[in-house]
């Protein structure tokens, strides 16, 4: 047992004087010749080109309410109105011009002062989205089983990928510039880029807000009106170059 007891003591002892020479070690400095591995030159920097593009996209989602003693009444007034509403749509759908599809579709209890359920209430969503906003705007005015809640304008997939184009070429353009002015400032002769991010967003510029209608209104209303506004899309570019000597 003594010997057992002696073995495990002289492990330990050997393991603790391991342990403080590695911390030891850990806690000199690097030699001078690391130091000379670390970066130099390294200049970080962001460059950013936007512009304003009139919106191209309209979205209007329209929507009906009903209400009745039981869930199923409920449920089979709203699809009348929404299957009259999708009848009209439909017949002037248009790919990528005019689209329709249905929205949430929703059924929920009314509840009287003493918890008990007084009656039933639900709601139908359909949304016309798409570039020929006048044809969008006139069709509205003829659904007379919905009304509109939500009126949205914005960009297509390619009058974006257009102007994020000609804005990301002009970004990178302007990185590139500011790389070479400010490596001369600090003296350097040339310059290589070492890393770069490009990322794209889209801001919209407050315009009109479209008039309401209700579901009421005779079929020989006017038009929704549309203005659609701009958006300012921006392109932005940052990274790092590294700087040479001349």
């Amino acid at each position: 047992m003594q010997q057992l007891i002696a073995g495990f003591a002289k492990r330990w002892t050997q393991c603790a004087v391991l342990t403080a020479a590695c911390a030891g070690a850990a806690a000199q400095p690097l030699p001078p010749g690391l130091d000379a591995l670390r970066p130099q030159g390294v200049l970080s920097l962001s460059a950013s080109a936007l512009a304003e593009v009139p919106k191209d996209l309209l979205s209007v989602t329209l929507s009906a309410t009903r209400e009745g003693p039981d869930p199923a009444s409920v449920q089979s007034a709203l699809k009348q109105a929404l299957d009259a509403a999708l009848n009209e749509a439909r017949r002037a759908a248009r790919p990528g011009l005019l689209e329709v599809q249905t929205g949430q579709f929703a059924l929920y209890p009314r509840y009287a002062s003493r918890g008990t359920i007084s009656a039933w209430q639900g709601s139908a969503e359909l949304t016309i989205e798409g570039k020929d906003m006048q044809a969008i705007a006139q069709l509205t005015a003829r659904l007379q089983t919905v009304s509109i809640s939500r009126v949205a304008y914005g960009l297509s997939r390619e009058a974006r990928e257009k102007v994020e184009g000609e804005l990301t070429a002009q970004a990178i353009a302007r990185f590139r510039a500011r790389a070479g002015e400010m490596t001369q400032q600090f003296g350097y002769g040339s310059f290589s880029v070492r890393e770069v991010n490009v990322t794209g967003a889209e801001a919209s510029v407050p315009g009109p807000v479209p008039m309401m209608r209700t579901a009421a209104a005779p079929s020989q209303e006017a038009s929704l009106p549309v203005e659609a506004g701009k958006a300012t899309v921006t392109v932005s570019v940052s990274g790092s170059v590294q700087m040479q000597l001349r």
